[in-house]
């Protein structure tokens, strides 16, 4: 098995087979796989806010899901993606914080808001998501295997899941 490859907060990291993808820490952040099981490339992004609108200037376009997936997209056809073949999976966006009456703010909605957006970033880009985990109160790691396409989801306290 490969070392694995971290990839921090509002990171972006693209690989060719063999490689393993891992990033820890997902409360509200997304952690998003893209893959072409054909050419093996995968490329994996921490995505913490959901649009780069408000943004003065973006250092770091993993941060945000309007400037993360089309970068991601654009690393892996670089690396010789298929853009018919790629598939996506993500985990996180949970809703970490709880104030009555607050569910919906803008502080306390980013989890849903960052799903939203990643999906509709897919969506627009004719990605199609083929698993996600998502949603909850409760924090995640996530990890991606080139070799077996597996996702691994480590979920606090709940367990692992295999999507």
């Amino acid at each position: 098995m490969a070392q694995p490859i971290h990839v921090g907060m509002a990171d972006l990291v693209v690989s060719k087979h063999p490689a393993t993808l891992v990033t820890l820490g997902l409360g509200s952040c997304i952690g998003l796989v893209i893959f072409d099981q054909v050419s093996k490339t995968a490329g994996m992004v921490h995505i913490m806010l959901p649009d780069s609108r408000d943004a003065k200037n973006i250092p770091k376009p993993g941060k945000f899901a309007d400037t993360a997936v089309p970068l991601l997209l654009e690393e892996l056809a670089k690396l010789g993606a298929s853009k018919a073949q790629l598939r996506a999976k993500m985990a996180g966006g949970a809703q970490m914080f709880s104030m009555p009456g607050k569910s919906d703010s803008a502080i306390f909605g980013v989890g849903s808001r960052n799903v939203e957006a990643t999906t509709k970033m897919l969506a627009a880009a004719g990605i199609r998501l083929v698993a996600s985990d998502t949603g909850g109160s409760k924090g995640r790691s996530v990890e991606f295997s080139t070799e077996t396409l597996k996702f691994i989801v480590k979920t606090l306290g709940t367990g692992t899941k295999d999507l």
